[in-house]
């Protein structure tokens, strides 16, 4: 216990930085995602073959990959920003590509006749997915969009890798000090299981707000 209790600045400093990662990476990639499936679902050719590149390219490659490409090869276009917002740039994108694609299974849950009744009403393609199609599939994506930021919340471990102050980045300064290496990892783990338990929380009441009625 008192590995927690000698170093709680150092546990707490790493759980906000945690918290403040997943938070803000998460926004991103609800919006990329969401962005991105309009593309994959549009009626225009080329916004669809964008959003199918953008899947196919994040969803297969390695996260860790992916922060070396950002935080390694944007400063040699000259784009120089701050560690944790290349560590949001990363977790964002790459996490928006397993958000689209819950979202696309989600709109092709509503039956097609309902988006064709609002085109002959004389709605456009964004007003169609806007007001009729994307508040019925979010009612069938919550579970999965749930499960996907959990994971996005594991993976901002890969940060502290890159000079990004989160959770588990602590254990280097603890474990220097002397203590016990797997009472360190004992109260990271409990840290990751708190944020992770909160968010299935969360989205457990939404599903059960917005569930469908069958």
């Amino acid at each position: 216990m008192n590995v927690l209790t000698d170093n709680w600045g150092t546990y707490w400093d790493g759980f906000v930085g945690t918290i403040e990662l997943t938070a803000v990476a998460a926004v991103l990639a609800l919006v990329a995602g969401i962005l991105v499936a309009a593309c994959r679902v549009s009626p225009v050719a080329p916004l669809r073959v964008f959003g199918a590149v953008w899947v196919n390219v994040l969803r297969n490659t390695p996260l860790t990959l992916l922060f070396f490409a950002v935080v390694l090869g944007m400063p040699r276009f000259g784009i120089v920003l701050p560690f944790f917002v290349f560590a949001v740039l990363a977790l964002g994108f790459y996490t928006s590509a397993f958000i689209c694609e819950a979202v696309r299974s989600g709109v092709n849950t509503v039956p097609a006749g309902q988006g064709e009744a609002a085109r002959s009403l004389g709605m456009t393609f964004g007003q169609t997915l806007q007001l009729v199609v994307m508040p019925q599939a979010f009612r069938t994506v919550i579970p999965p969009i749930g499960s996907t930021l959990i994971a996005l919340a594991k993976n901002s471990a890969i940060a502290g890798s890159f000079s990004v102050v989160e959770l588990l980045g602590t254990y280097r300064t603890v474990n220097e000090l002397g203590f016990s290496i797997v009472w360190t990892f004992v109260w990271i783990a409990a840290g990751y299981l708190l944020v992770t338990l909160t968010i299935s929380a969360v989205f457990r009441e939404l599903e059960r707000r917005w569930a469908v009625a069958r």
